[in-house]
């Protein structure tokens, strides 16, 4: 069975349930998702969870995110970008220094609502559906943080800049937001994600130009073995007794971690049971670590939040 994470670079002009149908068809296997929409204009790093995977994404739901984005500057767009209905156009007055100053006053938390031509649920359907219906909603501000931005390049009427972001962040809105800023109104023309949590261009596959055959090697020899795909999450070896009991249900006490090397960890941190090389259950740690011999051997140690199939 193939299990685990694939990195793929995201071709302009599909979207990511496309590139999701391609993969699936080209692997024969029965289930992928992604972690992270990205738009039909976009390029870049998509991470993909194949069969097993698939109960990874929820893990990958706090992941930043980083791109590079084109924007046209003085035109205003009902999408926010260069694919919409154009609202409004002003000749550009700018200078460099002026552009790169709003640049960096976008680092921050921000209140952001979603565009209107967005995949977010509203009464469960997309926005974008009842936006082309010409239905105006109401959906509530989200809180976002902008961790770095930097100006890369002006050549007006374009620039370009390089965004560090929390997940969620809609880079279409930020550019519509500079824009006002700097009082000519903006969309964005261009979008490559660079980097998704740990995962960067440089690991992303792209099999556009490869035969069939070649896709599915290519594809299958860089499978990320689900072990190994959320390196910043503690790991704890375990055996096979504890492994199988894992999987029948069982929620550690204190005194089952006793006999395992238990890394120091914070109470409410993320730790990954692994036996044999395998990922045997992602779980909670209920305590600090360096409590958990004050404690009752028969307290509840860890809180099991999701366990996977195989040994």
């Amino acid at each position: 069975m193939m299990d685990g994470i694939i990195i793929i670079d995201k071709p302009q002009g599909k979207t990511s349930h496309d590139v999701v149908w391609e993969i699936k068809k080209i692997l024969g296997v029965e289930k992928v998702g992604h972690t992270g929409t990205l738009d039909p204009l976009a390029t870049g790093v998509l991470p993909l969870c194949i069969n097993e995977g698939t109960k990874l994404a929820q893990f990958f739901t706090s992941d930043s995110k980083e791109y590079r984005a084109t924007i046209l500057l003085g035109v205003k767009t009902d999408t926010y970008d260069v694919e919409g209905t154009v609202l409004a156009e002003q000749k550009i007055c700018l200078g460099s220094e002026e552009i790169e100053q709003a640049v960096r006053s976008l680092v921050g938390s921000r209140s952001q609502v979603p565009p209107a031509y967005s995949a977010v649920k509203y009464h469960g359907k997309p926005l974008y559906r009842w936006a082309r219906k010409g239905i105006s909603v109401e959906t509530p501000a989200r809180t976002i943080e902008i961790y770095r931005a930097s100006l890369e390049d002006v050549s007006l009427p374009y620039v370009t800049v390089r965004i560090s972001c929390s997940k969620g962040t809609y880079i279409r809105s930020l550019c519509s937001d500079l824009g006002e800023m700097l009082g000519c109104g903006a969309c964005l023309a261009g979008l490559r994600r660079l980097r998704s949590g740990n995962y960067s261009e440089e690991a992303a596959l792209s099999v556009q130009d490869l035969g069939e055959k070649d896709k599915k090697q290519v594809l299958a020899a860089h499978l990320i073995n689900m072990a190994d795909a959320l390196p910043d999450i503690a790991v704890v070896q375990i055996d096979r007794p504890l492994a199988e009991k894992l999987r029948q249900g069982y929620q550690p006490v204190v005194e089952s971690l006793f006999p395992y090397h238990i890394p120091f960890l914070a109470a409410g941190d993320m730790l990954r049971f692994i036996f044999n090389s395998r990922l045997v259950a992602i779980a909670k740690i209920l305590y600090p670590s360096d409590r958990l011999s004050t404690l009752d051997g028969q307290e509840q140690a860890v809180r099991i939040m999701r366990v996977f199939n195989g040994l």
